[in-house]
């Protein structure tokens, strides 16, 4: 975990270390198996680059989203981008699911559907609660199972879900200079994720978003808690860590496919990140991954 300068807490999961434990892109789970932890209240934090959808179906919940509080009317969906500002307080019945989704697989997923998840809303369900119900369900099931193509199955459902959610999204105007500071560090994310591989300065992703590297700086450190350079690198870790348990693929290979000039230097570059080299974290690799069934 960590704080932005604005004092509010960023989390992978609420929690939960700043870096990804998993290479999964994705985590579910119910609502109450981490809310009873915390004496059913989440307090206010925010998510560098995470998306979360919260899916109530039954019980009492109560949303604050940028200081604004509201109640959930079961069956909803609330939804909430990176960098949105939220807690929730629950009732001791509450039942539902929380789905968490890494920026790079929504960015996957909007090149498709636009940006159904770029802003924070709630989405009664009507006469489709049996369908969601069996969607998340499914979800659940697949995420906390071995099977094979899980990856497949689950971003099926994903998709699925996203395309459920785009269809009831109502288009909103930015609000302020607080959105369009995150509609900005949105755009760099992005960038990021198209060109990670690129190995390209932060002088250019600024250049391309309009703004000096000093001004792009500031915006990660305040809303994100890093500096640009290390959201690039974090993304980095992150296929490095994917091509090393689900691939074949020999740490040189993993290498050149993220743009490393030189293996030796992408082994430093893991090891200076991650605490271990890239032919160690492959042998633990499988553990971790099963490990990564339970929250993380």
């Amino acid at each position: 975990m960590k704080t932005s300068s604005s004092g509010v807490p960023i989390f992978k999961l609420y929690g939960e270390s700043q870096a990804w434990p998993t290479p999964d892109l994705l985590h579910c789970e119910s609502i109450p198996k981490r809310s009873s932890l915390y004496h059913w209240e989440i307090k206010p934090h925010r998510h560098a680059d995470l998306f979360q959808l919260l899916y109530v179906q039954g019980g009492q919940a109560v949303v604050e989203v940028e200081g604004r509080r509201s109640g959930i009317a079961a069956p909803s969906i609330q939804v909430t981008p990176p960098l949105c500002v939220h807690g929730f307080q629950f009732s001791e019945d509450i039942e539902g699911y929380v789905l968490s989704l890494g920026a790079p697989l929504v960015a996957q997923l909007e090149a498709q559907l636009g940006a159904p998840l770029a802003a924070s809303g709630c989405y009664p369900l009507g006469e489709d609660r049996g369908y969601l119900d069996t969607l998340f369900a499914a979800l659940l099931k697949e995420y906390e199972g071995s099977a094979a193509s899980r990856d497949l199955v689950l971003g099926s459902l994903v998709n699925v879900l996203m395309v459920w959610i785009s269809r009831r999204q109502q288009s909103r105007a930015p609000s302020g200079r607080d959105e369009r500071n995150r509609q900005l560090l949105g755009g760099f994310i992005k960038l990021v994720e198209q060109h990670y591989r690129e190995h390209l300065a932060v002088e250019t992703f600024a250049h391309r978003l309009g703004m000096s590297a000093v001004h792009l700086n500031t915006l990660c450190r305040q809303l994100a808690g890093q500096s640009a350079l290390q959201i690039i690198h974090q993304r980095l870790l992150l296929e490095a860590r994917r091509s090393l348990i689900y691939t074949n693929m020999t740490v040189a290979q993993v290498s050149d496919t993220l743009g490393f000039a030189d293996p030796a230097y992408f082994s430093r570059f893991f090891r200076r990140l991650s605490g271990q080299s890239p032919n160690a974290f492959r042998r633990g690799g499988v553990q971790a991954a099963q490990d990564a069934k339970s929250p993380l």
